[in-house]
């Protein structure tokens, strides 16, 4: 089976105010993940601000979560960058380092056009034996993959997956089915978004690339579990339990959340890189109370694992 299926969960990068990492925190993320039955970390995501740290950074950090997983869980390394030769490096160094699998989103100034898009992705993927997913996420990137950019890349070698964004509640089933039924769907298709993750999970997605794995895996784990055991009313008790941090995730962004979130749990003490700021205290309060009141949630209900 693809890597880029199930549970990927994408945790923050912990590191100081001049960008160098904690190593040591990377690996008590990692091995934290990997015990608690993720199917993959997602290192070096939107969430783990890879778009902020150096190339020797972002290499430190692949090398303290292979130490600490051990081959024992799929890491999936973010390798987005403006130019595409450096892209390529990227993409060599985490092949030498011990990734199992790239992802990629198509880093800009200049706004690319769609043949630009694709020239690059093909020119990276040419370079290693890596599986690579597409990273489509416009709300960052502000570029938008046309259904025949997408089927054109899906012929390129070594592209094996996509990782979709949101789209309109209520509509995820529907693209999911458009998106199969095209050339497309020889990829493994995932979607980001977390708030939508029930509705994906429970179409049938591959994948659930999840910023609620990164700090809460045991709750996101037995989400994608019930999904694929056809327990429908479970899943959405989950859904039901967790909409005060889809709230949180949808005010201020899922990234801010995630740092307030994983200092809470204990699991790092972070901040996130300049000129992002840390949520006022009355929001990390809010937070805390989101997460406790989802979990109370679950236990409740008898959901959490």
């Amino acid at each position: 089976m693809s890597i880029f299926h199930g549970l990927s969960a994408f945790p923050i990068t912990p590191a100081n105010a001049e960008g160098v990492v904690d190593t040591e925190a990377v690996m008590h993320l990692a091995r934290h993940l990997s015990v608690n039955g993720v199917d993959s970390i997602g290192l070096l995501g939107s969430t783990g601000t890879y778009a902020y740290l150096s190339s020797t950074e972002r290499c430190r950090v692949l090398r303290a979560a292979v130490k600490a997983v051990g081959g024992t869980t799929p890491l999936i390394v973010g390798i987005g960058a403006l130019r595409t030769d450096d892209a390529q490096n990227l993409a060599r160094d985490a092949a030498a380092a011990g990734a199992d699998g790239l992802l990629m989103a198509p880093v800009s100034y200049t706004p690319l056009t769609q043949e630009e898009a694709f020239q690059h992705y093909a020119a990276v993927a040419a370079v290693t034996s890596l599986p690579l997913c597409i990273y489509n996420n416009p709300t960052t990137t502000h570029f938008c993959f046309g259904r025949e950019l997408l089927a054109r890349l899906a012929d390129v070698p070594n592209i094996a997956a996509i990782k979709m964004p949101a789209p309109a509640e209520g509509k995820v089933a529907q693209e999911l089915a458009e998106l199969r039924a095209s050339p497309i769907g020889k990829l493994s298709i995932g979607y980001s978004g977390d708030w939508i993750a029930a509705e994906a999970l429970l179409a049938g997605c591959d994948g659930w690339f999840s910023v609620l794995g990164g700090f809460l895996p045991q709750l996101a784990k037995a989400m994608v579990t019930a999904a694929r055991a056809g327990h429908v009313h479970a899943v959405r008790q989950y859904q039901q339990a967790l909409l005060p941090v889809w709230q949180l995730f949808r005010e201020f962004g899922s990234l801010r959340v995630a740092y307030a979130a994983t200092n809470f749990l204990g699991l790092a003490h972070a901040q996130p890189p300049l000129p992002l700021q840390p949520l006022p205290p009355q929001d990390q309060q809010r937070v805390v109370e989101a997460l406790r009141a989802c979990m109370e949630e679950c236990a409740k209900n008898h959901t959490l694992p």
